[in-house]
């Protein structure tokens, strides 16, 4: 049989959805109701509409899939709106209710109190502690961490600048300003000094006192309570060949001189205050010698007749009761041609033996 081949039917071509019916856009939908929503009510509630119509409008999705889409954008769109205001209540309701309630006994007030205040209390000054004696850099710190503006000067008359806080001592002190804006200032001298009896005046230093002819202890005492420091005095002996016993044992020894003299203020350069002194028994110096007298020593050894146990004997001394060493009496020892040697002796006549 001869003829024609025929030929198999084609496909019919399927033509491209419109945007709107594609999945793409329904999820679109679906995510700006609630961003649409957050800017106004009444728009997320028309993009939730529109959302809806494109999941049921000759949607290809199952229908659980649609379901399941419409409740998460009907949710998304209550999550951002706002929360609606209470009903007012109804106008009558309130008078009858208004009308039923019972009248509330105002609090009874007795003549002669007053009346409490509701007004807000007016910002007061801070308490400022008392610094009298402290420290600058004590009282610096501590004022600054009361909100307060901290200012300083010098207390007494030489107007000096005060540089550094842990030197200086507070005097006096001053609160101005007002409660938003307190302020403290402080008239301070240096830690030694004491303070002057007013501001700008000068520093009332200790003046010394006579005690030439009192004993130790009691010039101690008296120099103190003219208000000089105890441990600037310093003992020495009167005489340049004397000794002072140990301490607390020249308690009764006599003061011959003053370093310094009566009345001379004892000022921070004044480091010592130096008190000459003389055993019981024993006269002072000739005040024409100064500082260069000496005991009397009749055997040239070094030690006071006063304290010399063998006075008349050179070679036994306080050192050496049973004699120098052998070898000492001369300045080269005890060599040479024999004998105890001759000549200029340094233990002789010197104190370095």
């Amino acid at each position: 049989m001869s003829g024609s081949p025929s030929s198999a039917p084609l496909p019919p071509s399927s033509a491209p959805l419109p945007w709107w019916r594609t999945s793409t856009a329904r999820v679109a939908a679906i995510a700006a109701v609630p961003l649409l929503g957050l800017i106004n009510d009444r728009l997320g509630g028309v993009m939730l509409l529109i959302a809806l119509v494109l999941l049921w409008w000759r949607s290809s999705w199952p229908k659980r899939g649609r379901v399941v889409a419409s409740v998460v954008a009907a949710a998304l769109l209550g999550a951002v709106l706002p929360d609606q205001p209470a009903p007012a209540p109804d106008r009558a309701a309130g008078a009858a209710a208004r009308a039923d309630a019972k009248p509330v006994a105002s609090p009874t007030r007795f003549p002669g109190f007053p009346r409490p205040s509701r007004t807000t209390p007016e910002p007061t000054m801070p308490t400022v502690p008392d610094f009298t004696g402290d420290s600058l850099d004590i009282a610096f710190p501590r004022s600054r961490r009361l909100g307060l503006t901290v200012t300083y000067h010098d207390a007494s008359d030489q107007k000096r600048r005060v540089e550094g806080r842990s030197l200086w001592k507070v005097c006096f002190q001053k609160t101005s300003g007002t409660p938003g804006d307190p302020a403290v200032d402080f008239a301070v001298v240096r830690d030694e000094e004491p303070c002057p009896p007013a501001e700008g005046r000068p520093v009332p230093w200790p003046r010394m006192p006579e005690v030439v002819g009192t004993a130790w202890r009691a010039a101690v005492a008296e120099v103190v309570g003219a208000g000089v420091p105890e441990d600037r005095l310093y003992a020495e002996a009167a005489y340049l060949n004397d000794v002072l016993p140990a301490e607390g044992a020249y308690e009764e020894w006599r003061v011959c001189r003053q370093d310094p003299a009566e009345g001379e203020p004892v000022t921070d350069e004044v480091r010592t205050v130096t008190l000459s002194l003389t055993a019981p028994g024993t006269g002072c110096p000739d005040p024409d010698r100064g500082r260069d007298a000496r005991l009397p020593d009749r055997d040239g050894d070094g030690d006071p007749d006063r304290v010399d146990p063998y006075p008349g004997d050179r070679d036994r001394t306080r050192l050496h009761p049973d004699g120098r060493p052998s070898g000492s009496d001369s300045w080269g020892g005890s060599g040479g041609s024999g004998g105890s040697g001759g000549g200029w002796s340094p233990c002789r006549h010197t104190r370095w033996c």
